[in-house]
């Protein structure tokens, strides 16, 4: 009994400890929506915001965003709410993967470049580079939100229509 408890704790530990690293999947060096930005590559700026309404759906704005592949995008990303919120750039499936891992242990910290998460009022940045086409998201992934409404797509072109 006593080994088996040790076996279940260590292999607990292993996996927290492993998704906290950012290195779910493989890591973070290649993911089907890009790499972490270089500041020296910034092709823009998108802001973010995060909140919720008054009828208790959590948003994000804008809740669709297009960018080129081959953009580096610097996020800057503020929490107007009045709970803490996510901002996640990833695939759809391994946001579902993340999103029931944080269902198992929502008090879960981890500092992986195409995340943050911020307190009420706060504001931080994400710098990430899109080398992929393709139809990803962004969402909020702690525990309720993302069934709330905090979610957006994200679709990376080979090239964006000019005005």
């Amino acid at each position: 009994m006593t080994k088996t408890l040790i076996l279940s704790a260590l292999a607990l530990l292993t996996t927290t400890a492993a998704f906290a690293e950012g290195t779910h999947a493989g890591g973070h060096d290649q993911m089907m929506v890009g790499v972490p930005g270089n500041a020296s590559e910034i092709s823009r700026t998108i802001k973010v915001k995060m909140a919720e309404t008054d009828d208790g759906e959590m948003i994000f704005k804008p809740s669709v965003i297009d960018v080129e592949r081959g953009e580096t995008i610097r996020f800057i990303v503020i929490n107007s709410g009045e709970l803490d919120h996510e901002f996640v750039v990833d695939d759809r499936e391994r946001n579902q993967e993340h999103k029931a891992l944080m269902a198992k242990f929502p008090e879960m910290e981890h500092d992986d470049p195409n995340a943050i998460r911020l307190a009420p009022g706060a504001s931080g940045e994400i710098l990430w580079s899109f080398v992929n086409d393709g139809d990803f998201e962004f969402a909020c992934l702690i525990p309720g939100h993302y069934e709330s409404g905090m979610r957006g797509d994200l679709n990376v072109v080979e090239t964006m229509a000019r005005n």
